[in-house]
Formats: C-alpha cells, sequence, structure tokens
C-alpha cells in the first residue's frame, strides 16, 4: 500500500513537472514578449517623461527670455522717455521754455518781437556811429540774444518764487488730508487759494484731471512746466502713493520738510561762496576799472588800443582770456545742492 501510494505520487509529481515544463515551453516566448513590451512601453514613457520635461524646459527658457526682453524693452522705453524729459529740462526748446516762464505768447509773436529788438539794435547802432560790421552783430545779438536771455532769466525768477511758496502748498494739501479731505479737494485748494506760480501749476493739475489723467499722472507731468527737482519730487510722492499705499500725510510732510532743509541748504551755500563770489566780480571788473583810470589819467596812452588794428587785436585777445577766466571762476564758485 505504501509503495502504491508513492508511485502513485511519484507520477502525479512528473505529471505536474512535465505539465509545467511543457506549459513553459510553450509560454516562454510570450511571457519574454511580454516583458519586452514592457520594457519598451518603460522606455518609451521614460523617453515621452524626458521630453515633456524637455519642453517643459524649453518653454520655462523662452517664457523667461520674453520677460528678460519685455523688461528690457520696458526699461530701455523708460529710458528713452527719462532722456526726453532731461532733455526738455535740461535744454528745452523755445516753445517749452515760453511755458516754463509762464509766458503766453505764442512762438511765431516771439520770433516776431526778437526781429523787431534785432534791427532796433541794428538801427541803434548805427545811429551811433558804430563800425559798418557792427551793425549785423548787433541785430544778431538783438534778435537771437536779448529776448531769450529775457526768457531765460523770467524762467529763473518763476522757478524760484515757485520753491518759495511751494512748501507751504504742501503744509496746507497735508493739514488737509489730515483733517479728512480727499487729495483732489486740497490740490483744488491750492489751484484756488495759493500764490503764483504754485496755483498755476496746480491748476493745469486740477484740468488734467477734467480731460480724464489721474492726480499721478498729471503730477509727475508737473516737471514739464516747471524744470526743478522739487517738483519731480512731488510727482515722484504721490505715484508711490498711489501704487504702493501708505501714509499720504506723512509722505508729503517728509516732502515738505526735505524742500525746506534743501532751500536752508541752498542759503548757506550761497552765504559761504559769497567771499568767492566778490573776489570773482572785483577781479572781473579790475581791467574795466584800470582801463577807464587810465583813461582819464592819460587818455593819449590808452587811446592806441581803440584806434589802432593791433590795438583791436590785443582788446580781443584780452577779452576772450578775461572771458574764459570769468567763465572758470563761475565753475569755481558754482555750487548745486
Amino acid at each position: 500500500m505504501f509503495g502504491i501510494d508513492i508511485t502513485f505520487l511519484a507520477i502525479i509529481v512528473l505529471s505536474g513537472l512535465s505539465a509545467g515544463a511543457v506549459a513553459y515551453a510553450l509560454l516562454f516566448d510570450r511571457v519574454a514578449d511580454e516583458r519586452k513590451a514592457e520594457r519598451r512601453l518603460a522606455g518609451i514613457k521614460r523617453s515621452e517623461g524626458e521630453r515633456e520635461q524637455q519642453r517643459l524646459a524649453k518653454d520655462k527658457n523662452a517664457e523667461v527670455a520674453r520677460r528678460r526682453k519685455s523688461i528690457s524693452d520696458s526699461l530701455k522705453g523708460l529710458e528713452e522717455k527719462e532722456k526726453d524729459r532731461d532733455r526738455n529740462i535740461r535744454r528745452p526748446p523755445l516753445k517749452i521754455q515760453l511755458k516754463q516762464a509762464g509766458m503766453t505768447v505764442p512762438i511765431e509773436r516771439f520770433y516776431l518781437y526778437s526781429v523787431v529788438v534785432g534791427i532796433a539794435l541794428a538801427a541803434l547802432s548805427f545811429f551811433l556811429g558804430a563800425p559798418i560790421y557792427i551793425v549785423p552783430a548787433a541785430f544778431l545779438v538783438g534778435f537771437f540774444g536779448l529776448p531769450r536771455w529775457f526768457v531765460s532769466l523770467t524762467r529763473k525768477r518763476r522757478i524760484k518764487a515757485f520753491l518759495a511758496e511751494f512748501p507751504n502748498a504742501l503744509d496746507i494739501i497735508v493739514r488737509a488730508v489730515k483733517s479728512g479731505l480727499p487729495l483732489n479737494d486740497g490740490v483744488r485748494l491750492i489751484a484756488n487759494e495759493s500764490k503764483e506760480p504754485v496755483r498755476a501749476e496746480f491748476r493745469r493739475i486740477v484740468e488734467a484731471q477734467q480731460v480724464g489723467l489721474s492726480i499721478p499722472e498729471a503730477s509727475m507731468r508737473m516737471i514739464e512746466t516747471m524744470p526743478c527737482a522739487e517738483a519731480g519730487f512731488f510727482g515722484i510722492v504721490i505715484q508711490i502713493q498711489s501704487q504702493a499705499g501708505g501714509n499720504l500725510s506723512e509722505a508729503l510732510g517728509n516732502l515738505s520738510r526735505v524742500l525746506r532743509d534743501r532751500k536752508k541748504m541752498k542759503a548757506k551755500v550761497q552765504a559761504l561762496s559769497m567771499e568767492a563770489k566778490a573776489s570773482a566780480g572785483i577781479i572781473g571788473a579790475l581791467p574795466f576799472v584800470v582801463a577807464f583810470l587810465v583813461y582819464i589819467s592819460s587818455p593819449n596812452y590808452i587811446m592806441p588800443l581803440f584806434t589802432t588794428s593791433i590795438g583791436h587785436i590785443i582788446l580781443g585777445a584780452a577779452g576772450v582770456w578775461m572771458l574764459i577766466g570769468i567763465l572758470v571762476m563761475r565753475k569755481m564758485i558754482d555750487f548745486e545742492v
């Protein structure tokens, strides 16, 4: 019985092994193909993932490059605008100079006035017996020199008057904002109640608001008609406050204090440089004073300078060197705060 069971079990085991061997032999190729397919599929998925990562990285790099280019173009545009604005502030065209001087004269009429002044100065030099070559020079001085000098002088006086009143206007706006009024009402209050030329500049802001501009945009344009750093500071403060928020009254109060400190510093620098300015004035006037005293004491000694061609050459050379010396002294005593 025991032998039969062992024989039966051995037959069963061998049958199973044989069936397994036959199944393995039949299914080996299929299993190998499936494994190869799985490895190939995994490789394809891996390569697709790598390609997707590369595509994403490429898109990211392209987006970064586009952003950099956009930022670079924006910075270039802002730089060009800033250069144009600086050019209009430092060396503005005549039309802008007339506006900055507070003149309402059209450019055509200004040229007409310049022609009249040039003709009048040329006629005056002719009737006074000046040499014939002096008459065209007098006309050029009257046409190009005197009117533009008058515009420049009026422009500087207007800027000086603006700087004297501007801190007071800022203090009024600060009090209005602290009392609960909006910034628009404070600006309108200055446009109606302040002194000139501050009133005219703030009136331009109010008029710009009426045509659709915001207060920050209109404030940034103030420097175009009032070419001074203080007007630029005001526009920057309003622009930053509108974008970043914050306490407007405190910002304008700090700006008013800074402007007053700048004014005190300018007065201090001017007081400290008065000695150098007085010395430069004495040195510049000394040749004329000496020439006048020599003419009074012995006119025959100095008249050859005015009656001979060699004297004219000497006077011209002396005038050029004296002009160079005056310009150098002016540069040495001109301090910008």
